[in-house]
C-alpha cells in the first residue's frame, strides 16, 4: 500500500473518521517490520491492539450469590419492621414526654420567648463588631482610587 495512503488513514484515525476496515488495513501495516521511519512511532500502539485482540478472558465468574447475603436481605425487613413497630406513637397528647404541648398556644408562647432569648444574643453580638464599620468605608474609598489608577494607566498607557 502507498505510504500516502497510509498517511491519510493515521490523520484519519487520529480524528476518529476511520472505519474497521481502514484500521485493520493499519494494524498490518504496522505488524510488518519494513515501516517507514517518520511512522515508527505508531507501531507500538497497533501492535498492542494486535495483541490484545489474542487475550482471552479465563477465570470463572461465579454466578449464584453467596448465601450470606439472602439473610442479610431477611435480617434487614426484619429491622425496618421492628423500627417501625417500636416507633409507633400512640394517638392522642402526652405531656409528660419533654419538649411535647398539648395546646397549641402553649406551643407558640414556648417558641416565641424561645426566639426572644435568640433574638437578644444576636443583637448583644453584633453590637460588638460595629467598630467595623469604618474600615468598610476606607476598604470602597481604597476601591474607588484603585479604579481611578487603572483608567489613568489606560489613558496615559503605562503598566502599574
Amino acid at each position: 500500500m502507498a505510504l500516502h495512503e497510509i498517511e491519510r488513514l493515521i490523520e484519519a484515525y487520529e480524528k476518529g473518521e476511520t472505519n474497521l476496515r481502514e484500521e485493520e488495513v493499519l494494524k498490518r501495516y504496522f505488524s510488518k517490520e519494513d515501516v517507514a521511519a517518520h511512522l515508527k512511532m505508531y507501531q507500538p500502539m497497533f501492535q498492542y491492539y494486535s495483541e490484545n485482540r489474542a487475550e482471552q478472558f479465563t477465570r470463572k465468574l461465579p454466578l449464584t450469590t453467596p448465601f450470606r447475603y439472602k439473610w442479610l436481605s431477611v435480617a434487614a425487613v426484619l429491622a425496618i419492621a421492628f423500627g417501625i413497630y417500636t416507633t409507633k406513637r400512640p394517638m392522642g397528647c402526652q405531656e409528660d414526654i419533654v419538649g411535647t404541648f398539648c395546646k397549641p398556644e402553649e406551643a407558640l408562647k414556648e417558641v416565641s420567648q424561645t426566639l426572644m432569648v435568640i433574638s437578644n444574643l444576636f443583637n448583644k453580638g453584633t453590637a460588638t463588631v460595629n467598630y467595623l464599620e469604618p474600615l468598610n468605608e476606607g476598604t470602597a474609598m481604597l476601591n474607588y482610587l484603585n479604579e481611578i489608577e487603572k483608567s489613568t494607566a489606560i489613558i496615559f498607557k503605562t503598566n502599574p
